[in-house]
């Protein structure tokens, strides 16, 4: 017999289709977002299982982090380059948030993942984020928070300067784009605490090192790590 709520399900997906953001097709009862086969087919680094590793090493001699990661690689014209857009342009809230839960029950496999005080997602300047409406490296830290039981913080961390886009900016210039464009409120609040920074996508690393240097630039103690969705 079906249940009253696998019932309901089928009703409003006759009206509402909840589809796949990476390969369009409708999704079944179980899944969020993105379909299993799909799912399954993204590319997965599994650098939270190592130590030293790839991603850690290109913020070596710029800032001092305990650990750092990306979940998926990023190549142009993917399935995940799909994922992203939506993510980032197409209201995409959910994707980041279900994204972020897939991530985080994997990370706790990881003991250098583990045991933080805070999930600080990369901030957005209020500008940028009144005219698109969300952060989406908040939500990834929000799905981050459902699965690891750790309290997000949205404030403290704040973009001083609207800097331009770092889109289509060659590596120096994304690096003088991001000099001194962050800075924090409250620097008793992350104090000898550990600190996880979010964001979408790592590139060259600019952003994230920026917010790493304005945290420990007046919070020396502070300790902290990095998580990205995808590596570019």
């Amino acid at each position: 017999m079906v249940k009253a709520k696998e019932l309901f399900h089928h009703f409003i997906g006759l009206f509402y289709p909840n589809m796949c953001c990476a390969c369009g097709e409708n999704l079944t009862i179980g899944e969020e977002v993105i379909c299993l086969k799909c799912l399954y087919h993204l590319p997965r680094t599994n650098l939270h299982l190592e130590r030293e590793n790839k991603i850690e090493k290109r913020f070596w001699g710029k800032v001092t982090i305990e650990c750092a990661t990306s979940f998926y690689y990023f190549e142009k014209g993917s399935d995940f380059q799909k994922i992203l857009h939506k993510l980032k342009y197409k209201d995409g809230k959910e994707i980041g948030f279900t994204m972020g839960k897939y991530a985080g029950s994997e990370l706790l496999d990881s003991p250098d993942f583990q045991q933080f005080d805070f999930i600080v997602p990369v901030p957005l300047h209020p500008k940028k984020m009144a005219k698109r409406g969300y952060n989406q490296a908040e939500w990834i830290a929000h799905g981050l928070s459902e699965v690891m039981n750790v309290p997000v913080e949205t404030t403290n961390l704040f973009r001083a300067i609207e800097n331009p886009t770092q889109t289509k900016k060659s590596v120096y210039e994304r690096w003088e784009n991001t000099k001194g464009i962050f800075d924090i409120h409250n620097l008793e609040l992350f104090e000898n605490k550990r600190v996880l920074i979010v964001d979408d996508v790592l590139t060259t690393g600019a952003t994230l090192i920026a917010c790493a240097e304005a945290i420990l630039d007046k919070c020396p103690t502070t300790k902290i790590s990095v998580f990205t969705l995808a590596v570019a």
